[in-house]
């Protein structure tokens, strides 16, 4: 998973962030904003930093049928029910709200797979940074309820990430990109990846978990040491 910027300079120039998570993952959307902040706080401090931000799949239910399963159905599995699940998530809105997402677990009526929704990160990646496709799908599904896993959707959702429709439709009705997320799924679990979100920066030092942003800041610098 390590990358080198696209310039070719490695060194204390650039920072390559590799990113391993999954679109319902909720900790994962939280953990893309803690990133987002320890970032900003380096570029304060090292305007010319080079960084790189690679992103990587991981399905928490690679099971999952196509067209998903009802969300009832799904917490039943996990956590025994809403009640249940309801509990578990007051935490999950709590630090949410400390990072600027207001979770409408609620909203949410189907469980998706997010096969296809990784295969849409990996090609928009091809084309450029896909960060602000991440940004709309993690939004979609956590707040507004919409269902990923739905190919139509997606085509909305990778066209409000600025985004051709026409391209993504025509990716998704393909079999493109599948065989990447095939390799690269198999990759993290060889790796020892069990749990996401997981941080990998300069391919050295490696973080798993939403940690808060000084955490990140100090894999961060370590990852630059010799």
């Amino acid at each position: 998973m390590t990358q080198q910027n696209t310039d070719g300079r490695t060194g204390d120039a650039t920072l390559a962030v590799d990113v391993v998570s999954d679109l319902v993952c909720p900790w994962c959307f939280i953990g893309k904003r803690k990133l987002e902040v320890a970032l900003a706080d380096l570029a304060r401090t090292e305007p010319a930093l080079n960084v790189t931000i690679r992103w990587h799949p991981f399905e928490l239910n690679p099971g999952l049928p196509r067209e998903g399963i009802s969300r009832a159905t799904y917490l039943a599995q996990k956590f025994g029910g809403a009640a249940r699940a309801a509990d578990v998530y007051a935490r999950v809105k709590h630090v949410g709200e400390t990072v600027g997402i207001p979770f409408r677990f609620d909203a949410i009526e189907r469980q998706p797979n997010t096969f296809d929704g990784h295969r849409l990160v990996a090609w928009a990646q091809l084309r450029s940074d896909p960060s602000a496709l991440v940004e709309r799908l993690f939004h979609a599904y956590f707040v507004e309820g919409r269902f990923i896993g739905d190919r139509d959707e997606l085509v909305r959702i990778a066209a409000e990430a600025g985004l051709p429709a026409d391209d993504a439709r025509a990716m998704l009705e393909s079999d493109a990109m599948r065989q990447t997320i095939i390799d690269e799924s198999h990759e993290s679990a060889d790796v020892g990846i069990r749990g996401v979100p997981f941080f990998i920066f300069n391919g050295r030092t490696a973080v798993s978990g939403a940690h808060d942003p000084p955490t990140l800041l100090e894999a961060i610098e370590s990852s630059r040491r010799n």
